[in-house]
């Protein structure tokens, strides 16, 4: 039991699982029959996926079931014939579109199908009815796969269906079921389908020799554009100058004067240049000729090809390079302000210009950035002696600075210290007279020097008397930490318990 569908791209035979699907295989079949099928386009191709068909309006809305077309518009989609055993397993099974009627497991199918162009779409599986799959045309559906689309998924170029045949048909045709002696003509509503007819082209039908001009052209264009972008040439349509001539086949003995005399005959002469080795400067045998206009050029053209200079025939033909307008451009793009413009025109230096004006003073490199107020022209040029000499100064200032800073610094240690021993003497010699009134001895691994520790009242100092000595103390970290150039902070914890041993 199967079925030869006749598409513009070629021909499709699909063999249908009539035991395990009979009402869906008799819908398609009957379908074939009546022709239903003719003239219907391919309206969705998904790459590698699949390519669905069946529907006359090509919106994927419309179609119905044979019997819709025999019982009425109630009718017009049949139960889904879900068989498990049925997989979307290999390419080219052919399935039932499904869609919901709204209630739960109410899938119902009409006359859209699909082929799959893909494998293993288990994904699918108990969603869509499998009744059929592809035995012959595989490179048909290849061909279908790989057709332009746009984004909906429709192909730009119509594929539809010429023709139906059913070879083998299981199923006698139910009461009402009208054949047709052959196939009818599309509708109006399948004619406002088309896109792009199957006989027309979207490439221009040109000779073959004209075509391959245009696909050169075409293939110049994509390289001059890759030029363009990797900065080899100022701009795609960039032409050679037709003022140029180039000159080949020369003798090596031929110098640039006898050249330029050679050819100056025929008119004004710019530039004559044999090009030589950069190493060796040996002559390379051509040379370019540049005439003031292109009247001159084109009648030396005419006249001095194959002419014998040095016993050596000369070819003679227009220049196609475009070297020097290169270098000419590199040249002009690098132009700094003030002069000719960037890159040779004067338009693009104006559009870079943000404030008018040529007499505008010289602004620092965030002007853009930052506003700053106008200040006087002649205070904002400084020559280099004035810089140097303001610098001399910065640093002799900072050096006398430093010098001060620790002159002043011993100044203190020294004095700190000798305050220091001065207190330290005063209150031995007080403690020396106070032993010797109380007729008190020493032992003798007790120490002559050794401090006498302040008599407390409890056995912790008042709160105020630490806030204050604790005041003093910060004090003065900070006027040492500022002397010598640290943070008061990381030093203050430590000098504190060092000098609260020393107050009495």
């Amino acid at each position: 039991m199967s079925v030869l569908i006749e598409t513009s791209l070629g021909d499709l035979v699909i063999d249908l699982h009539v035991k395990r699907c009979p009402q869906t295989t008799l819908n398609f079949l009957k379908l074939c029959k009546i022709k239903y099928y003719n003239f219907c386009c391919f309206h969705n191709v998904q790459k590698d996926f699949m390519v669905q068909t069946g529907d006359p309006t090509a919106t994927g809305k419309g179609g119905e079931s044979l019997f819709g077309i025999l019982y009425g518009p109630q009718r017009r989609y049949f139960p889904a014939e879900i068989h498990p055993k049925l997989k979307h397993k290999n390419k080219g099974t052919v399935s039932m579109a499904v869609a919901s009627d709204g209630k739960e497991g109410g899938d119902v199918s009409g006359s859209q199908f699909f082929i799959t162009t893909g494998e293993n779409l288990d994904y699918l599986d108990g969603k869509h009815t499998v009744f059929g799959e592809v035995a012959e045309g595989f490179d048909v559906l290849e061909e279908i796969n790989n057709v332009y689309c746009d984004d909906t998924g429709r192909p730009y170029k119509d594929i539809r269906i010429k023709h139906t045949i059913v070879l083998e048909d299981p199923f006698e045709d139910p009461e009402g079921l009208q054949v047709p002696d052959q196939s009818p003509l599309p509708t109006q509503e399948m004619l406002e389908t088309i896109r792009i007819a199957e006989d027309e082209s979207i490439e221009p039908e040109l000779p073959p020799d004209e075509m391959e001009k245009l696909l050169r052209r075409k293939e110049a264009a994509a390289q001059a554009l890759t030029l363009e972008m990797i900065g080899d040439i100022p701009f795609a349509e960039v032409k050679p100058p037709e003022n140029v001539l180039f000159v080949c086949q020369l003798n090596p003995v031929t110098q640039d004067e006898d050249l330029e005399l050679i050819f100056s005959r025929f008119g004004q002469i710019d530039n004559c240049e044999i090009i030589r080795d950069k190493k060796t400067g040996d002559s390379l045998c051509y040379a370019f000729i540049e005439f003031e206009n292109r009247e001159d050029c084109e009648t030396a053209y005419f006249k001095m090809n194959n002419v014998l200079i040095d016993d050596r025939r000369i070819k003679v033909d227009f220049s196609q390079s475009v070297s020097k307008i290169h270098n000419d451009w590199l040249k002009t793009k690098m132009t700094k302000r003030g002069s000719i413009g960037y890159g040779g025109s004067e338009n693009l230096e104006r559009r870079t210009q943000y404030r008018g004006g040529n007499d505008a003073p010289p602004r620092s490199k965030y002007e853009m950035v930052f506003e700053e107020r106008e200040r006087p022209h002649s205070d904002t040029r400084k020559t280099s002696q004035d810089r140097d000499s303001h610098q001399d100064d910065y640093g002799y200032r900072e050096r006398d600075r430093d010098d001060r800073r620790e002159r002043d610094r011993n100044s203190r240690y020294r004095n700190d210290r000798h305050d220091r021993d001065k207190d330290y003497m005063e209150s031995k010699q007080d403690r020396d007279f106070r032993d010797k009134d109380s007729g008190r001895t020493r032992r003798p691994d007790e120490r002559s020097d050794r401090r006498p520790l302040p008599r407390r009242d409890s056995r912790s100092a008042s709160p105020r008397r630490i806030s204050d000595e604790r005041v003093s103390l910060d004090r003065r970290n900070r006027d040492r930490a500022r002397d010598n150039g640290r943070h008061p902070s990381r030093s203050s914890s430590r000098d504190y318990k060092r000098d609260r041993r020393r107050v009495v």
